[in-house]
């Protein structure tokens, strides 16, 4: 018997796994991001910082690190957008991208060289427990949907036995999740308190950004669901749970050559993230964020600066964020800040 999170792990993370595979995001992937979609989503996330650092929460010395960056388009944007904004903060700021995969580093810094040449200086850690640091902005982008999860329902979890899929009795440890965070159907991440544990202690103060689709809480329902080529499968409909309702295509078929991937529940990555000691500074929608942020005033930037034909193009791009049909509603933001006075260092 195999546990499912297991084979979740192995298939997005292990010898040949999907982010192993280092694939294309956009048009010529398997699913469109926020970051593929405008620049101005990595300018709004730029213009958050430079706020964060006007009212004094960090100061103009800070880290600003990026976890989960495919291949840097994200942390490039921030750049291209402090440099707009407040350039001279690119003298006293390091950037620093978390990136366990050697391939990636290698198109991470090709990118940055391509883009900036040597005046940017970017530093990559292989994990987040290497950081220590005064002070940091975190910043991500999808990245809870791809933690490895166990499905469950009704005091059963989902097994692997050989090639067939069974649910069987939980075992202690997923029952204690499912009792803590109330999940009786459904998908339970694992990792969500380690991770915030260790962002906590990688530094004195900080402030985390990061979006992903799902809900404040649980649904009592599956999300777990496949991408392949901007297509979406439900799971359990390339099973043999789903009985007439069964898609002539199986889940094996699709093993370490497209995306799975499940909606997050914010609830538990928040009470994960105030067990280690931080703080919940902002919950919202994507689009509330990023008008927030300061979407409208960067926009307002652009049409006086630009062509209009320039301006409306990058309107019908920056729709695809906001629109609630689309990204504005369905994704959200949630911001977490660690101060000296919710500090024990």
């Amino acid at each position: 018997m195999e546990k499912f999170s297991s084979y979740i792990q192995k298939w997005l993370y292990g010898d040949g796994g999907y982010y192993r595979n280092h694939k294309d995001i956009g048009k010529k992937g398997d699913f469109y991001t926020a970051v593929s979609s405008s620049m101005f989503f990595g300018g709004s996330i730029a213009k958050r910082l430079i706020d964060t650092i006007e009212k004094g929460f960090l100061s103009s010395t800070c880290r600003v690190i990026e976890i989960g960056a495919h291949k840097g388009y994200l942390l490039a944007d921030i750049v291209q957008f402090i440099y707009t904004l407040k350039p001279e903060l690119l003298k006293t700021i390091s950037f620093i991208i978390i990136e366990p995969f050697e391939e990636n580093r290698v198109a991470q810094l090709k990118y940055f060289e391509d883009s900036f040449g040597d005046v940017i200086n970017l530093t990559h850690l292989f994990d987040l427990k290497e950081l220590k640091c005064e002070e940091a902005f975190f910043v991500a982008n999808e990245i809870f949907d791809a933690f490895a999860c166990e499905v469950v329902k009704d005091g059963n979890m989902l097994v692997l036995d050989g090639d067939e899929l069974k649910f069987e009795k939980m075992d202690d440890a997923t029952k204690s999740l499912s009792k803590s965070y109330n999940i009786n159907t459904g998908e339970i991440p694992l990792g969500y308190e380690e991770f915030a544990l260790d962002m906590y202690n990688s530094t004195k103060r900080y402030e985390f950004v990061t979006f992903d689709y799902g809900d404040r809480y649980a649904r009592d329902d599956f999300s777990l669901r496949i991408y392949d080529k901007h297509k979406v499968y439900p799971f359990f409909s390339l099973t043999d749970f789903a009985k007439d309702e069964k898609i002539d295509k199986n889940f094996k078929d699709f093993y370490k050559k497209s995306d799975i991937t499940y909606d997050v529940n914010f609830d538990y990555l928040i009470k994960s993230y105030e067990k280690s000691g931080a703080k919940l500074d902002l919950y919202s929608s994507q689009f509330s964020a990023l008008m927030r942020f300061g979407l409208s005033e960067l926009l307002e930037l652009l049409y006086k600066n630009s062509t209009k034909e320039a301006y409306e193009n990058e309107i019908n791009k920056v729709k695809i964020l906001i629109d609630p049909t689309m990204m504005g509603e369905r994704f959200k933001m949630v911001c977490f800040r660690k101060s000296l006075e919710n500090s024990s260092q």
